[in-house]
């Protein structure tokens, strides 16, 4: 191989010579660095494309036109930026200019295809872009003399990489140059190499923040971690010449992916996996038409809010092959309280003629989304919720079709609101077809009154429904629900951007790289000669509880928080670093958020302000709090709930949840979480992942966990690190082995539920009465239930919400046409309201515990490793403990002192033990501080002191058997703290019985 063909002009000509045969030009005019432009090719563009606008600019501007022209285009990008100049153009005094054309959805505006031709689209190699100096940029692409996008290439076989490349954007171009300034010339910088490739939208010297742009080791939505596969036809980086910036789709990506985001004044180039998504998703629905479902299993922190509303917007203004709109509306449904702006604004941003998008959120009703939907409104954003109040308001829905994006989708989408969405938009013209086969009777022989029927057809999908269900987590459900059925019966996601992609990108943070375990060990004691029968399960969650909210047990874990602050959060991410506090209850938050401030202003540290959120009100004792009530700025202001999130970003540093913030809270600061509250599956990805988001200078997360073992977390990460897979489809007909599970409780029978269907089919407004008439059907089937014993009660309530649940999901995926069984579901649903809950017998402990040990002990520090496998991660199975036995005294202090001290204890060693508890338990001044102190004071401040000269005496006594003890201090104080503990209990037991 000679030099020539390994050199970096190798490379640069193989590129230039791909772009050329795609159709771009070389720009033959003479560039104006002062401009930043190739004017003459622009002012060409307009004299051809607009000359009656280009004539009344002549009759304006005398003599230096095309200079004035220049400038009047300059005053535009700097109002609007150059990216909304190339999409809207502009207006100089009246005058309206175009800059550039794009091509239209549809064939039918011949004007507009004629116009798009027009374009003059180059790209240059060795672009002088100073008079300053004679510095060149390797290739730059120019829509009509504009500079737009900027490529510096670097060759592996010349020693070089995109790594070279970075260093010269950060240090050898200057972002205050013309061309280089921010939305103003090029619009995104690239560095390429052979093998992989990075962008940035903005320019800063050496903070200048670099993204990858490659597909993936396995290609663009495949399982699979960073870089790109190799290319049997060329360069593994060809992808970038030969599909993004093929120019049909560079042409695309000006117009309807990039955009500006006004809050964060940032420019936002599709991520390489969020332009394919959407050119993949865009792609099967132009081939197959509506009526398909599709998962796209991408990563917490991937940028699925953007990927969200590119689809949404390219499938409101997709035509089909007859240039007609394939769908009528494209509805995003969230789970979120408060909907998206960024869906809003990304999708306003573009230029297109769609007509309104409208945002049903909480200040909107179900009458405004049911006219959206009526009014064939292009883009609706809204809430599940909404549906159950119009679903049967909507205007007929045959011929038309409804594209459904699903924001998060997990378990909400098989319960009755998810029903009810379908029963307003599917065409069930097909299904009433299929019923009416069944029942072997002629479509206008079934009554489509029969509101069992009317239901029962919505059931399964339908031609004019398309789901697109956007999550990081895909549940089993949802799987089956949205995914690909493959060959072998397995469901698989449409496309595929994995945690461990995301992760090797760097495009999120491993928030499990810096993970911290904390264990809690405790006792609670009796404080009362009182022993009551309580129920077991009932009393031991007070008895956590107690431990959970015990002064003592915040006050240490509060101190643990805001040290943690002070020695790591405050020093990240530039001094910015954020911390948020996850709790297990409202209560607890709010006696979180008091210990913590009351901490810091004990200590008088003037660096750190907590906030706290939670829903509705919480009572502690005589007084109640709210969120609002609690947050106050420093000028003694309150926060209202929506304005918490702002000020946690710009004034505060530490946020103190109950539920609030765990799921769908991007905020990039965030640096530190302490977890004080049990985690599982889902909600332990979607919790801990609030912190992967990147910036500017973060470049690691810490978690503290007080709650979780690193085991569970490894077991609730691992399922969704690569791709997620259902390796069947779940067994439908065993729900009619708990139909059959509920028919022999004897409650009720196929009688009662045909005389409430019966009653129930009348109902609706039709009769004032129905509804009582419904009530007394069901009042002797609830009393069979209630003259059942309490566990018989608890069994067959559980089996009637398994079945409704069920029941739900099974008829998302299938139609069953089961009428008895929809019958059934329906009266089950019914009478689960009439069916009382257990009388819960008091279980009063107030006062009468009381917490006698307690420690804090760290038992993991370091990085949770997850694993590449192939195929399904099975969690291993936690033993069960054994049954307990009758521990003598001292077995109970060698127990305790194994806690913290993990050596090998002698016989000697247990003689040494006995021996000082013996003399300690005789020691006057200990019993009668035992009986005036509490644990804490005793163990800590005067037991040490009388520990040391009671083994002291005991080492002059016996100076080898004591030697081993003065040697090790690990030992030393893990036996003075087993024997505090033990003595302290002993002798207030000793004080008690004497009373």
């Amino acid at each position: 191989m000679s030099v020539d063909e390994t050199s970096e002009k190798r490379f640069e000509s193989d590129i230039h010579a791909a772009m050329l045969a795609d159709g771009y030009t070389v720009n033959a005019d003479t560039y104006d660095s002062k401009n930043a432009l190739y004017l003459d090719t622009l002012v060409r563009f307009v004299k051809a494309t607009q000359p009656k606008s280009w004539q009344r600019f002549e009759l304006q501007s005398a003599d230096n036109t095309e200079e004035k022209f220049a400038r009047a285009f300059q005053t535009a990008v700097d109002m609007d930026g150059l990216l909304g100049v190339l999409r809207n153009g502009f207006k100089h005094r009246g005058i309206p200019f175009r800059v550039c054309y794009f091509k239209p959805e549809s064939g039918l505006n011949q004007t507009a295809l004629d116009n798009y031709a027009t374009n003059e689209i180059t790209v240059n190699r060795q672009w002088y872009y100073s008079d300053e100096n004679r510095k060149s940029v390797d290739m730059v692409i120019a829509v009509n003399g504009i500079p737009v996008f900027a490529f510096e290439l670097k060759n592996q076989y010349t020693g070089q990489d995109i790594e070279n490349a970075k260093r010269q954007w950060m240090f050898d171009r200057d972002p205050r140059e013309l061309c280089f300034r921010f939305n103003t010339r090029i619009l995104a910088y690239f560095c390429v190499d052979q093998l992989e490739a990075c962008m940035t939208t903005k320019l800063a010297g050496k903070n200048t923040f670099f993204l990858p742009f490659n597909q993936g080791s396995n290609g663009a939505g495949n399982d699979g971690g960073k870089g790109n596969p190799p290319n049997p036809d060329g360069y593994p980086t060809a992808y970038l010449w030969q599909n993004v910036f093929q120019k049909d789709s560079m042409m695309d990506i000006l117009q309807k992916f990039m955009s500006y985001r006004k809050d964060k004044k940032m420019l936002l180039f599709p991520r390489y996996h969020q332009l394919d998504v959407v050119r993949s998703l865009i792609g099967h629905v132009r081939q197959f038409g509506a009526g398909h479902n599709y998962l796209i299993q991408h990563s917490a922190g991937s940028g699925k809010s953007n990927s969200i509303a590119w689809t949404a917007y390219r499938l409101a203004a997709l035509f089909n092959a007859e240039d007609k709109p394939v769908f009528s509306s494209v509805i995003i449904v969230t789970d979120r309280r408060v909907l998206d702006a960024q869906l809003q604004e990304t999708i306003s941003g573009f230029d297109h003629k769609l007509g309104a998008i409208e945002t049903i959120d909480e200040k909107k009703t179900s009458k405004n989304l049911r006219d959206a939907i009526n009014d064939g409104v292009r883009i609706i954003v809204t809430t599940l919720q909404k549906f159950p109040v119009i679903y049967q308001e909507v205007d007929s829905v045959a011929g038309r079709n409804f594209a459904v994006i699903v924001d998060e989708a997990h378990s909400s989408q098989t319960g009755s609101s998810a029903l009810k969405l379908k029963s307003a938009l599917a065409d069930t013209e097909e299904a009433l077809r299929e019923y009416a086969e069944i029942e072997g009777k002629a479509e206008d022989e079934i009554d489509r009154t029969d509101k069992i029927v009317e239901q029962m057809i919505s059931h399964g999908k339908h031609k004019n429904l398309s789901f697109f269900a956007f999550t990081a987590t895909p549940k089993a459900q949802t799987l089956e629900m949205f995914g690909e059925p493959y060959p072998d019966g397995s469901f698989h996601p449409f496309h595929i951007y994995s945690m461990r992609q995301a992760i090797e990108e760097g495009f999120i943070l491993d928030v499990l790289s810096n993970y911290m375990t904390y264990s809690t060990c405790f006792k609670i004691a009796k404080n009362t000669t009182e022993n009551p029968e309580l129920p077991e399960s009932r009393a031991k969650k007070l008895i956590k509880k107690y431990q959970t909210l015990h002064p003592y047990n915040i006050s240490q874990k509060s101190a643990i928080i805001v040290e943690t602050f002070r020695e790591t959060t405050r020093y990240k991410i530039g001094g910015k670093g954020k911390m948020m506090v996850v709790t297990d209850s409202r209560l607890a938050a709010v006696r979180y958020f008091h210990e913590i401030k009351r901490y810091i202003a004990e200590h008088g540290y003037d660096d750190m302000d907590v906030l706290t959120a939670f829903s509705g009100s919480v009572k502690d004792g005589d007084n109640e709090y709210t969120e609002s009530s609690l947050n106050v700025r420093k000028d003694g202001s309150h926060i209202s709930e929506t304005q918490t999130k702002a000020e946690f970003h710009d004034n505060f540093n530490v946020l103190v949840v109950a539920e609030k913030y765990q799921t769908g809270f991007d905020e990039p600061l965030l640096h530190t979480m302490i977890v004080d509250k049990k985690l599982k599956g889902v909600k332990a990805v979607q919790t801990l992942s609030r912190l992967n988001r990147t910036c500017t200078g973060k470049i690691d997360t810490f978690i503290l966990d007080f709650a979780n073992k690193k085991e569970d977390i490894l077991d609730a990460f691992q399922p969704f690190y690569q791709e997620t897979f259902l390796e069947q489809e779940v067994n439908v007909d065993l729900i009619y082995q708990t139909e059959r599970e509920l028919l022999n409780y004897a409650i009720y029978t196929n009688i009662d539920i045909e005389a409430f269907i019966e009653v129930w089919n009348k109902s609706g407004g039709q009769e004032s009465t129905s509804m009582g008439k419904m009530t007394s059907v069901l009042k002797p089937v609830a009393d069979r239930y209630n003259l059942k014993n309490s566990e018989e009660r608890y069994q067959f309530r559980r089996l009637v919400r398994n079945f409704i649940k069920w029941y739900g999901y099974i008829t998302q995926v299938v139609r069953m046409f089961d009428k008895d069984m929809h019958k059934e579901n329906l009266f089950l649903r019914y009478l689960l309201h009439l069916l009382p809950a257990e009388p819960a017998d008091p279980c009063d402990l107030e006062g009468k515990l009381k917490l006698e040990y307690y420690k804090l002990q760290k038992t993991f520090e370091g990085n949770i490793q997850l694993e590449n496998l192939d195929g399904e991660y099975i969690p291993a199975k936690q033993k069960a403990v054994g049954g307990k036995q009758k521990k003598t005294p001292l077995d109970e202090i060698l127990e305790q002192i194994n806690e913290k001290y993990k050596g090998q204890f002698t016989d000697a060693d247990k003689v040494i033990i006995d021996a000082l508890h013996q003399k300690l338990k005789k020691n006057a001044k200990l019993l009668s501080s035992a009986k005036t102190t509490d644990p804490v004071i005793f163990t800590e401040s005067i037991f040490p002191q009388i520990f040391s000269a009671t083994a002291m005496e005991n080492y002059t006594e016996s100076q080898e058997s004591y030697e081993s003890l003065f040697k090790d201090k690990n030992k030393y104080n893990a036996i003075m703290s087993a024997l505090a503990g033990v003595i302290y209990r002993e002798m207030r037991k000793q004080d008690s019985n004497k009373q």
